[in-house]
C-alpha cells in the first residue's frame, strides 16, 4: 500500500499542476520559459543546501 501524502503536499502538487496547466494553455514559449525557469531554481536550490551541508547548517 502507498504511502499517503500530507494535505501540505497535496496542495502543492495541485497547485503546481495548476501553474502548468495554466502556462501551457499560454502556449508553448510560456510553458518552456517555466520549465527553464523551475529547473534553473531546482539546481541553485540543491547548490545552497550543499553548501549549508558544508557547513553543517542543514
Amino acid at each position: 500500500m502507498p504511502r499517503r501524502r500530507s494535505l501540505t503536499s497535496q496542495l502543492y502538487r495541485a497547485a503546481r499542476i495548476s501553474n502548468n496547466a495554466r502556462a501551457a494553455s499560454r502556449g508553448p514559449a510560456a510553458y518552456g520559459r517555466r520549465v527553464v525557469r523551475r529547473k534553473v531554481y531546482a539546481k541553485s536550490m540543491g547548490a545552497t543546501g550543499k553548501l549549508l551541508r558544508l557547513f553543517g547548517l542543514k
